[in-house]
């Protein structure tokens, strides 16, 4: 099968990935083999790739956004399903945080797409018990983004405790961020989307949002979340709150914070939280929300052979919404 290895960590245009023939993967009596229909490109591979986060397996398949038809079953699913593989894999099951309920801080946790090979190949595997059944409804290449843009996008919401009623700030607005805002409105939400791409102003604008543009909102905010892997915006994002607002940072990577003011940035009862993966239970109640909810996805389809430029046109910020990899 043809898969791409991240072989040269390093910038997206000095070429990180390989594209090899390689032998499809053998599933474990636990493991369900799947043909991927579709898979995600999500910033994270670009960590990935770069090297911001350090591969833990030399020349691992990228990619955790994966939708697939099931090749060979296991537990609950059969050959013919269509399933979802995400970013979370395995966890212990037994450490103080997988009993409280927060998988997604297993110590022993293990990830697609950086601790065993994901979905940039034509072919997967992934443990039954870590696979998600998917809405209908969806394409192929919509339901990509929903396996990681769209459930952290969800955590990510939940970490920011936004009021009824609440008005948001959302910083950056691509795959995950276009997601999350849809939720938001859904739950009356007024959204605020500061964003220097004008393509990105338009879409959020067209979903819904109250304002789109580079400039601080316009009002002051009781929550806010960062999607762009931007410290820089962590002050404006702190300042930007009203008394009592709370910021989330939903990267999984985030250059530097630059100092911050206490009395500008975190008094009053500001917090600022990270956003942590996710748990199989919040995956499920989000995809059981996007059955219940249309949401629109905004995807740019690239062949499997071009993920490459994918990749480059996602550093660049030339994608709007979602980059996917179709066959």
């Amino acid at each position: 099968m043809r898969a791409w290895r991240v072989e040269r960590p390093g910038p997206a245009a000095t070429g990180p990935l390989t594209l090899r023939d390689v032998p499809a993967p053998e599933p474990a009596p636990d493991e369900l083999l799947v043909r991927v229909r579709a898979c995600g490109v999500c910033r994270t591979d670009l960590h990935v790739a770069e090297g911001d986060l350090p591969v833990h397996r030399a020349g691992v398949v990228p990619g955790h956004e994966v939708v697939g038809e099931v090749v060979a079953g296991a537990g609950e699913f059969r050959a013919g399903d269509r399933v979802g593989i995400v970013w979370l894999r395995h966890t212990c099951g037994t450490c103080r945080f997988c009993v409280r309920g927060r998988e997604n801080l297993c110590p022993w946790s293990r990830y697609t797409g950086w601790d065993e090979d994901g979905g940039y190949a034509e072919h997967a595997v992934v443990p039954a018990a870590y696979a998600l059944p998917l809405p209908t409804g969806y394409t192929d290449s919509e339901l990509a983004p929903l396996l990681c843009a769209g459930i952290i996008g969800y955590h990510a919401l939940s970490r920011a405790e936004v009021p009824e009623g609440g008005r948001l700030g959302v910083y950056g607005f691509g795959g995950s961020a276009h997601l999350a805002a849809q939720v938001a409105l859904a739950r009356g939400a007024t959204v605020h989307v500061v964003t220097r791409n004008p393509a990105a102003q338009e879409l959020a604008l067209s979903l819904g949002a109250a304002s789109a543009s580079a400039l601080a909102p316009p009002e002051p905010l009781d929550s806010a979340i960062i999607f762009a892997p931007a410290g820089t915006l962590v002050p404006r994002a702190l300042a930007a709150l009203d008394r009592g607002g709370t910021l989330a940072v939903a990267g999984i990577h985030l250059t530097d914070v630059p100092p911050l003011n206490y009395q500008t940035h975190l008094f009053q009862d500001r917090q600022l939280r990270s956003v942590t993966a996710n748990t199989r239970a919040q995956a499920r109640e989000f995809l059981s929300l996007a059955a219940e909810h249309r949401l629109r996805v905004s995807t740019t389809d690239y062949p499997l052979n071009a993920a490459d430029q994918a990749l480059n046109d996602l550093a660049a910020g030339r994608v709007t919404g979602a980059a996917v990899l179709v066959p």
